[in-house]
């Protein structure tokens, strides 16, 4: 069971904004949702649950299928319909995320992430910048004492346990998970926030969003670097970027041990901001016992497609001193390329003898190493951000 599950809160009706319920308005190409669930993939979450309204039309507005994404319908209030998402959930913690907020960053929701224990929640908060004001109903205005003021944000980070308990002991209708909590006698951590994260309401609001979706870094290239190494071993079969080669030994290994497949997973999760293939597909899992690690690399380019990169390029170098395996280079290299079905050649790959140096030129042992290039497609500001 992961340790967190992420909720995009998108059950309202967006009436102040009017026309199409403003979740499901095209923000940079796609519906406006679904820039949080690109921040949940590049946090490294798994179990992302999209909370919709309780008469959502799958036909009017329909929904992507994810293999990472649940759907729940909402109730009547907000309230109602945080609960019917955390019900749905089987974390430890919850981020709680307004779907309205496409432009949170990365760096802000780990700080959160970080400061969430058992007994203490974590917020976003900024300071109020302008001069308030109180207007009472006869317009007699009044000045309102700023200090010590902060404007609440989302994500909102905590127990998931905890906080279901909050919510079913408030019987009023509450604006954030944070209110409940602290009227029960929780703990609230303030992590700092962002002005980039504002709540998209007013016609005014989505304006702005515009401007910075369609002025953002689409075609953003990073670079990413995978490293593996193995032992060689009698009584292994020798499997090298999907292909068997044959030989007398081969790699040990949890799976089969395929380094060609492992360094180049390694390498695309990098540049995606994304968590290793050792965390992705952990060694102590028995499901990932002899796996094919083949296939693990099409999850992987899967994964990281669905957060919306391409892959450009792969240049990758195998250091082996044996087997000779010269001959099946091109074989191996055709069948990296055809992970992504389109007949594109993606993968340069180089074999480089041990030179009789080392741990790889005595035999023992094979290192590969791999850079990957990919390339933003989705217009996403925090991927465009500095994960770290």
């Amino acid at each position: 069971m992961s340790e967190w599950s992420f909720m995009i809160m998108a059950a309202g009706s967006g009436s102040r904004l009017g026309g199409t319920p403003k979740q499901f308005r095209s923000l940079g190409g796609r519906p406006m949702w679904e820039w949080s669930f690109d921040l949940a993939c590049n946090l490294g979450i798994e179990e992302i649950v999209l909370v919709l309204p309780e008469d959502w039309d799958d036909k009017l507005y329909p929904v992507r299928t994810r293999e990472e994404l649940s759907i729940v319908r909402g109730g009547r209030t907000r309230s109602l319909s945080v609960r019917k998402g955390i019900a749905s959930v089987r974390s430890n913690k919850v981020l709680i995320h307004d779907g309205a907020r496409p432009f949170a960053k990365i760096s802000m929701c780990e700080k959160i992430m970080s400061a969430v224990s058992k007994n203490t929640g974590a917020i976003p908060l900024l300071p109020v910048k302008d001069a308030l004001k109180r207007v009472s109903v006869d317009d007699v205005v009044k000045t309102v004492d700023r200090s010590g003021v902060r404007i609440t944000q989302t994500p909102q980070g905590f127990p998931r346990e905890e906080l279901l308990k909050a919510l079913s002991l408030s019987s009023e209708e509450v604006r954030d998970e944070a209110e409940p909590w602290i009227s029960n006698g929780g703990v609230i951590v303030p992590v700092e926030g962002n002005e980039m994260n504002f709540k998209i309401t007013t016609e005014g609001d989505w304006e702005m969003a515009t401007c910075l979706a369609d002025g953002n870094s689409a075609g953003e290239v990073r670079t990413g670097i995978g490293f593996d190494v193995h032992p060689l071993v009698p009584g292994r079969s020798l499997v090298l970027g999907g292909v068997e080669v044959p030989s007398p030994m081969g790699l040990d290994g949890h799976s089969d041990a395929d380094i060609i497949c492992h360094g180049i997973s390694d390498a695309i999760l990098g540049a995606a901001g994304l968590p290793d293939i050792g965390r992705v597909f952990p060694a102590c899992d028995d499901a990932y016992k002899d796996a094919d690690s083949y296939e693990l690399l099409r999850e992987v380019v899967s994964k990281v497609e669905r957060c919306g990169w391409s892959i450009v390029w792969l240049d990758v170098v195998l250091h082996a001193q044996l087997p000779r395996i010269g001959e099946t280079v091109i074989e191996i290299t055709k069948n990296l390329d055809s992970v992504w079905n389109d007949g594109m050649r993606r993968v340069n790959l180089k074999v480089k003898s041990g030179e009789g140096v080392g741990s790889v030129g005595s035999g023992h042992c094979m290192m590969c190493y791999a850079v990957a290039t990919i390339k933003n497609t989705s217009m996403g500001l925090h991927k465009a951000a500095n994960p770290l």
